[in-house]
């Protein structure tokens, strides 16, 4: 789980996007102007921020200004304000993603899940070792003590996306449109049908079933 700092002064677009990534696994602190969002960010643990730019106080170029002196927290900015200027601008304060308003909520999760993927994570390796399991995504081959484990490749492809979101919560639909795209003729229980195939197959207890949102890949000690 993520703790994300959600700064926007329009309170409906702030709980929208609060209600929207809770259920994904995430913790989100709202912040409603400037000055509270650096308070909250200096007194918490923030490792990702959706940052509005035109704000009460403080504008959010200015947030980014004092955020990127002291660390390198993930910033995407979420405005209405789309000129070339104020984009180049906030990619020079080192913004590391720009949305404009109106958003596709879908996009937003997304994007904030492909940014926590790259920041301060290594590469998810080619072989993992999983108990006495070993799996090769290269190859999308599995293999124990006694040999080749028959599994496909979708099955492949279905761990090494839990994987790569490890502590995240996936919903259903997410792993369907990542997996088979929105557009294909698939419903939530073939997800669930899969993930049975695994956590059997490879012995897996690590995948964890969140009740009436979806699957994480829980990171053990």
């Amino acid at each position: 789980m993520a703790t994300l700092l959600i700064v926007e002064d329009d309170r409906k677009t702030s709980e929208a996007i609060c209600e929207y990534l809770r259920p994904i696994g995430h913790k989100v602190i709202p912040a409603y102007d400037g000055g509270e969002a650096l308070q909250l960010f200096r007194k918490s643990n923030i490792d990702l921020i959706v940052l509005d730019i035109m704000l009460p106080h403080i504008s959010g170029l200015s947030i980014l200004h004092e955020i990127r002196r002291t660390g390198t927290t993930p910033v995407l900015m979420l405005t209405a304000i789309e000129d070339e200027y104020t984009q180049v601008r906030s990619f020079d304060e080192q913004a590391d993603d720009y949305m404009t308003k109106p958003f596709s909520m879908v996009l937003l999760g997304k994007r904030i899940t492909a940014l926590l993927r790259r920041s301060g994570q290594a590469p998810l390796p080619q072989t993992v070792t999983l108990g006495d399991v070993s799996v090769d995504f290269s190859g999308y081959t599995a293999s124990d003590s006694n040999g080749k484990i028959d599994i496909m490749p979708k099955e492949i492809d279905l761990l090494r996306l839990l994987v790569e979101h490890r502590g995240l919560v996936l919903t259903r639909s997410q792993i369907l449109d990542e997996l088979w795209g929105a557009d294909y003729p698939i419903i939530d229980r073939t997800v669930d049908t899969y993930i049975k195939n695994l956590r059997k197959k490879l012995r897996l207890d690590r995948i964890v079933t969140v009740k009436g949102i979806g699957y994480k890949y829980e990171v053990q000690p």
